[in-house]
């Protein structure tokens, strides 16, 4: 294959997945806002709950945010009861945010609106056009994750 049909292959497929995130993510913020949680809430409880408690440090460096910045939105959020802060068992310096129940909540409510919204994008799919769009997806996931 030459270099301009793969060059021109890959700026379409990246065109399509923006495309496809930006309007399943439309989809999903309508659930957001009825919830009373804002995008940069959302952004971090899902990092939370992919990697695991973090600290201040280690969710402003994923989020790219400044400390300060992520510090008043864990405020806001312990407000809402969607986290909470504790001290780390070894080092009582550190601070460790968690998610409560509550945010799991909200992840989970969101995630199923926007799983809801694309199965019924795809009802006219075919088995096999589905099993081969995932397996495509995985195989670009796997080849792009760390």
């Amino acid at each position: 294959m030459n270099d301009d049909v793969i060059n021109e292959n890959v700026a379409e497929i990246e065109k399509y997945l923006r495309k496809v995130d930006y309007i399943i993510r439309l989809e999903g913020r309508q659930i957001i806002n009825q919830l009373n949680i804002t995008i940069p809430q959302f952004t971090a409880l899902q990092i939370l709950i992919h990697n695991g408690n973090l600290t201040i440090g280690e969710l402003s460096q994923k989020m790219s945010l400044a400390c300060s910045t992520i510090t008043d939105l864990i405020d806001r959020m312990e407000k809402s009861q969607l986290v909470a802060r504790r001290k780390d068992e070894k080092d009582k310096r550190v601070v460790i945010v968690e998610v409560l129940p509550k945010g799991y909540d909200i992840l989970e409510k969101v995630l199923k609106k926007r799983r809801e919204y694309l199965s019924s994008q795809l009802i006219d799919f075919e088995i096999e056009e589905m099993e081969t769009l995932r397996k495509g997806l995985e195989g670009l996931y796997n080849a792009m994750k760390e």
